[in-house]
């Protein structure tokens, strides 16, 4: 027998990332040939045991499939929204398998943001210590000091825990590429700022923290793997090169 723990048979059926599987099972609705279980350590065989899900049988993905969709704003990173606001999800066009996001955007953020349902995948990018560096475009209202700029280079306390030394530059014509409104946006200066962790908000948290509220945000690459030329609303295969480096990626970040 093959035993695993129920979170990875989850995680790798494509229907939930592990730190959500773990949720799922703690509220009771995963079962092992009948009956609920709620133990995280619990383990199965897929091959031999009934595992399912809100009465549904698990079983794993016929295709993996890894996308790149160009996030646009105002819509949520989930697979559905009790407000009724659009999802992610609406851009996925003649995509047949069931996929998920990978991490997220907030629902006033644009840009890259990987989906699939392939959970060791989806696991190993969404691991803490994986440091995979994002790299994202934040327009403010006002210069931001060199002062201040080195103090989010350094690092500062969010939520009790300093965050990592971040890479910020100023963007001499960052406005005038991502709009297309002409000279008027150089008005509003554009950072960019290059992350290795993804705390909730983080970015806005900082910027918020030296008193210049961020007024767009756009992610424009993880890791290898940039936005290119996708609009919003576009998505693309990710081809089998970029997932094995974006994994290498991860795998020599660990315990960074």
């Amino acid at each position: 027998m093959a035993l695993e723990r129920l979170q990875k048979i989850i995680s790798r059926s494509g229907l939930a990332s592990r730190r959500h599987a773990e949720d799922l099972i703690l509220a009771g609705r995963v079962s092992v040939n009948g009956a609920v279980v709620r133990e995280l350590g619990s383990k199965a065989d897929l091959q031999s045991d009934r595992v399912q899900l809100d009465g549904k049988l698990i079983r794993p993905p016929r295709t993996l499939v890894y996308l790149a969709l160009h996030k646009p704003r105002g819509c949520v990173t989930t697979r559905s929204d009790p407000q009724g606001r659009p999802i992610v999800m609406d851009f996925l066009k003649g995509i047949k398998e069931r996929v998920y996001p990978i991490g997220r955007l907030d629902y006033a953020s644009e840009g890259l943001l990987f989906l699939t349902n392939d959970g060791e995948f989806a696991n190993c990018l969404m691991s803490a210590v994986a440091g995979i560096p994002k790299t994202y475009w934040v327009k403010v209202t006002q210069w931001v000091s060199e002062e201040d700029l080195h103090k989010l280079r350094r690092g500062i306390v969010l939520g009790g825990r300093p965050t990592r030394p971040a890479q910020i530059r100023r963007l001499a014509s960052a406005g005038r590429k991502l709009s297309g409104k002409g000279r008027g946006e150089s008005i509003n200066p554009w950072y960019e700022v290059i992350l290795q962790e993804g705390r909730q908000n983080q970015i806005r948290r900082m910027f918020a923290r030296i008193g210049h509220p961020v007024r767009k945000l756009k992610r424009v690459s993880i890791g290898a793997v940039t936005l290119g030329n996708l609009q919003p609303g576009q998505c693309r295969h990710l081809s089998q090169a970029e997932v094995r480096r974006l994994m290498k990626e991860a795998d020599a970040n660990q315990g960074h």
